[in-house]
């Protein structure tokens, strides 16, 4: 027995489909208490080869650091160019591994997590630099594309319809930022006081966002495309 949405093999015991969540329904099979294809938890271990594998991967995180580290010290008695390798190691964790060491990671938690260190990585080399383009522009963007980031997925994980207006309004919000973003440009590195690339990507994501929500609002077309992209 197959899922009739995304075509994964099913147990006759599955009530719902462990990838996509479908109701399963077969008129011809009788759904008895026959152990699940695929069972919901992990055995312990599983966990603990999966406890391990996170501690093996912290530690080839944590070799790098020290040696990075021991390597400026040693050549220049004081930080210099190793600041920026050990803060795009932390990003790199935060992002992409740290979330791995929960069974079940919460995206709306982690996503502004990751931002955050993003944020505070691109305020350190701001200040390495002696720059002066934080304020004025990378944490307005980066506060922006959290806010933008952190307010898709929670409505995508809380609400039950809706998808192609959320994906859709972001898409128009992102657009709209594009002129004020190059704007911030032009404040901070005193670039020529025009707009000039910011439209084509306002243009773009305008009319992507449109689309969405012109097919969240016709069912016809919405169920023509999803059959047509198998979404």
């Amino acid at each position: 027995m197959y899922c009739v949405k995304c075509g994964v093999e099913l147990a006759d015991s599955e009530k719902h489909c462990p990838l996509c969540g479908t109701i399963v329904f077969h008129p011809d099979v009788a759904q008895g208490d026959t152990p699940p294809q695929y069972p919901a938890h992990r055995l312990p271990e599983e966990q603990g080869r999966s406890l391990i594998g996170h501690i093996i991967l912290a530690v080839l995180f944590l070799l790098p650091i020290l040696i990075t580290l021991q390597c400026d010290l040693l050549l220049n008695h004081k930080l210099t160019w190793s600041g920026y390798v050990i803060g795009a190691l932390v990003v790199a964790y935060t992002v992409f591994i740290l979330p791995g060491w929960f069974v079940r990671p919460n995206p709306v938690i982690f996503a502004p997590v990751s931002c955050a260190v993003i944020c505070a990585y691109l305020l350190y080399i701001c200040y390495a630099t002696g720059g002066n383009w934080f304020l004025s522009f990378a944490f307005p963007v980066t506060g922006f594309v959290t806010l933008i980031l952190a307010a898709v997925i929670t409505l995508l994980r809380y609400t039950r319809r809706g998808e192609y207006y959320i994906i859709g309004g972001a898409c128009i919000a992102m657009g709209l930022f594009m002129p004020l973003m190059e704007f911030l440009m032009h404040l901070t590195f005193h670039h020529p006081d025009r707009i000039v690339w910011s439209l084509y990507p306002l243009t773009v994501l305008i009319l992507f966002g449109g689309l969405l929500i012109f097919l969240g609002i016709c069912r016809p077309a919405r169920q023509m495309m999803e059959r047509k992209f198998f979404i």
